[in-house]
């Protein structure tokens, strides 16, 4: 059982599928290499790549909580060299993000542990094209992509299904509003009935997600057009 407020759920069952993409068109980005970040100067390297990030935050194996870098002592919320959602928290009502910190003990969830799916969840709400977690010893530090060179993945009715699948795996809230999300970021017009959404797509014919009766996901089908 999910220990975020709902709020927080519906936010990340938005982007779920969309952050599922990123991350994964962002490893294959990445050579396999050391890595290091300067927060001075706002930068991440990882072998030849460069880009410019900010903190998002981090988290700690030992007592498994999540830290947002406006709240580490070495920053604050003002500091160029974070990311600081607590403005946006608040307007929309969302608890965990204008908390300093989280207790992510009770996660036992399919992410590598609670802060990938924070991480997750704030990357989306923020624009970015995606995070990157820099292990160290005793947890992980993420950091929010904030850099027009990183890749930006666009609509693939191949991968198109798995990334839907992998994002509700990760945030089973609302099937529905996961897949609406990940349509919109896409730019396909759709429309939705009782037992479906359907989309344009780009070269022609339709993208069908069908739902049961509980609005659970039950398929992602394509229906193209002949040329």
């Amino acid at each position: 059982m999910s220990g975020f407020s709902p709020a927080f759920d519906r936010l990340g069952a938005a982007y779920a599928a969309i952050s599922a993409q990123q991350q994964e068109a962002l490893v294959d980005f990445l050579p396999a290499a050391d890595w290091s970040a300067d927060l001075a100067t706002g930068t991440y390297t990882q072998g030849e790549v460069t880009l410019k990030v900010a903190l998002l935050g981090s988290y700690a194996e030992e007592n498994r909580s999540w830290l947002w870098g406006w709240a580490n002592p070495q920053f604050g919320p003002d500091h160029p060299a974070v990311v600081n959602p607590t403005e946006i928290g608040a307007r929309l009502a969302i608890a965990e993000l204008t908390a300093r910190e989280l207790d992510l003990s009770w996660y036992d969830g399919p992410a590598r542990s609670g802060g990938d799916i924070v991480a997750m969840a704030a990357t989306g709400l923020i624009g970015s094209p995606g995070t990157i977690p820099g292990s160290y010893e005793g947890g992980v530090a993420y950091f929010a992509i904030q850099d027009a060179s990183a890749p930006v993945p666009g609509w693939d009715s191949l991968t198109a299904p798995r990334m839907i699948t992998s994002g509700l795996t990760l945030f089973p809230a609302d099937h529905r509003l996961t897949v609406a999300r990940f349509f919109s970021h896409h730019r396909l017009a759709f429309r939705e009935d009782e037992t479906s959404i359907v989309a344009t797509l780009p070269e022609g014919g339709a993208c069908v997600a069908r739902f049961d009766a509980e609005d659970r996901f039950v398929s992602l089908s394509m229906e193209l057009v002949a040329r």
